[in-house]
């Protein structure tokens, strides 16, 4: 069985993590009504 032989330090684990972060919508309000759409969406 596979097991690592050092424990993995902080600034290493944080390195390998730094594409898992959420990513923000850009939301725009629509000119019609006023709610919040993503861009490049109709409105319903």
């Amino acid at each position: 069985m596979a097991v690592p032989k050092r424990k993995t330090s902080k600034s290493k684990r944080n390195k390998r993590r730094t594409h898992q972060r959420v990513v923000r919508t850009n939301l725009s309000a629509c000119p019609q009504c006023g709610e919040a759409v993503l861009s490049h969406h109709a409105c319903s």
